[in-house]
C-alpha cells in the first residue's frame, strides 16, 4: 500500500455546479445550481486533485438530454460532467504523487477523487518548451486537437490544391482541422460567426477565405457565398455544425468530395431531431460521408501532440482560448458557448496552477 502523500488543502469545502433541470432548447443559467460539500480524502488506490481548468464543450448539451450517443448520464442534482486539468494534492495511489498535473474528468467542481482510470499525466516542462500552457491539454493538444487532426488526415484526406472547407473554423477542432489541411497543401476556407473570427482565420490561421454565416443568413445566401469563394467546388468538408450550413455545402460539392460529420451544434439544443438536408447532390457528386468519433483515433494522440507541438514551437500553428474565471461563472460561459459567443477554446479557470 503506498504511503499517503498530502499537500495542504487551504479550503475544506468543495464548490460544485449541478444540473438543476434538463434544458428546453438552448441552455439557460437557471438550468444549473450550485452547492458546497466537504472535501473527501482519498481511500487506498485513489488520489484527490484540485481543478485548475475546466473544459466547456458543446456535446455537454447532448449529455444533458441523455443522448444515446454518449455513455454519460445526467439527472437533476448531479455534478455536471467535464474534462479538467488538475493538480494532485493528496494521494494513496502508487502512480500519482502530490504535485502531479493530470488530465482527469473531475467535472464542474473544485476537488474530486479518482482511481486513475482514464487519467493522463501531464508534463508542464514539456508544454513550456513549446510555449503551450497547461490549458492546451484541453484544447489543441487534447481531445479537440485530436478530433481535428485525425478527422482531417484519416477521413477528409485533403490533397495538394484541393479546396477544404471547415465550419466553426476558429474553435479548437475547426482551427486544427483547417491548419492540418493547409499544411497538407489544401486551400482552406472557413465558416465562422463574426467578422472578427473570419479576420482571425485569414490573418492568423492563414486560411484562403472565411465566410461569416451570420451575414449570409437569408435562404440561399450561404450557398452563393460558398460558390463565390469555391468556384471549382468543395473537395472536402469538415462539418462541426450540421443544419443549414451543411445544406449550403451540399450544393457546392466537387466530384468525389468527402464530408466528415464531426459535430452538430445546431441540433444539440433541439428537443426533436431537425429535418435532414436533401442528400441528392451527394449522388451526383459521387461524394463520401464519414462519421467522426474521436475515441476511434485515440492511438494517434501521441502523434498529434508531437506534430502539432512542433508546429507551435516553429510558429506554424496558431490557436486561441476563451477563458472565463471562476467556477460559479461556468453556467453563463456554457450558455454563451452554445449561442456562438465564444472565440476560441472555451475554458473556465477554477484555480491558479
Amino acid at each position: 500500500m503506498p504511503e499517503r502523500m498530502l499537500l495542504q488543502i487551504d479550503m475544506k469545502i468543495n464548490q460544485r455546479i449541478l444540473l438543476a433541470r434538463t434544458p428546453q432548447g438552448l441552455p439557460l443559467v437557471e438550468d444549473f445550481s450550485s452547492d458546497e460539500v466537504a472535501v473527501v480524502s482519498p481511500a487506498d488506490g485513489q488520489f484527490l486533485s484540485r481543478t485548475i481548468f475546466l473544459s466547456l464543450d458543446p456535446y455537454y448539451r447532448n449529455v444533458m438530454k441523455n443522448s444515446p450517443v454518449y455513455p454519460e448520464r445526467l439527472a437533476p442534482g448531479d455534478v455536471m460532467i467535464g474534462e479538467t486539468v488538475a493538480e494532485v494534492i493528496e494521494s494513496c495511489h502508487a502512480q500519482y504523487q502530490v504535485g502531479d498535473f493530470v488530465l482527469v474528468r473531475n467535472g464542474w467542481q473544485q476537488y474530486a477523487l479518482s482511481d486513475g482510470s482514464g487519467v493522463h499525466k501531464l508534463n508542464p516542462i514539456e508544454l513550456d518548451s513549446i510555449n503551450a500552457p497547461l490549458s492546451t491539454a484541453l484544447g489543441v493538444l487534447g481531445m479537440p486537437g485530436l478530433t481535428g487532426y485525425a478527422g482531417t488526415l484519416a477521413l477528409a484526406e485533403p490533397a495538394v490544391g484541393e479546396t477544404f472547407v471547415v465550419s466553426a473554423a476558429t474553435g479548437p477542432v475547426g482551427s486544427t482541422a483547417g491548419q492540418v489541411a493547409r499544411m497538407a497543401g489544401a486551400r482552406v476556407v472557413g465558416i465562422a460567426g463574426s467578422d472578427e473570427k473570419c479576420a482571425y482565420a485569414v490573418r492568423e490561421l492563414n486560411f484562403a477565405a472565411c465566410i461569416n454565416y451570420k451575414n449570409n443568413d437569408k435562404p440561399g445566401e450561404l450557398a452563393r457565398a460558398l460558390k463565390r469563394v469555391c468556384p471549382d467546388g468543395i473537395n472536402a468538408y469538415f462539418d462541426n455544425v450540421g443544419g443549414t450550413t451543411l445544406t449550403a455545402v451540399l450544393g457546392n460539392l466537387a466530384l468525389h468530395a468527402r464530408i466528415v460529420l464531426c459535430g452538430m451544434i445546431e441540433a444539440y439544443s433541439m428537443d426533436t431531431p431537425p429535418p435532414g438536408p436533401f442528400l441528392g447532390p451527394l449522388v451526383g457528386a459521387r461524394a463520401t460521408i464519414k462519421g467522426l468519433v474521436v475515441y476511434d483515433h485515440s492511438a494517434r494522440m501521441p502523434e498529434m501532440r508531437q506534430v502539432i507541438g512542433t508546429w507551435i514551437r516553429h510558429g506554424q500553428f496558431h490557436y486561441r482560448e476563451d477563458i472565463t474565471d471562476g467556477l460559479l461563472a461556468a453556467p453563463a460561459a456554457f450558455c454563451r458557448l452554445m449561442r456562438g459567443g465564444n472565440f476560441g477554446k472555451a475554458l473556465v479557470r477554477v484555480a491558479d496552477a
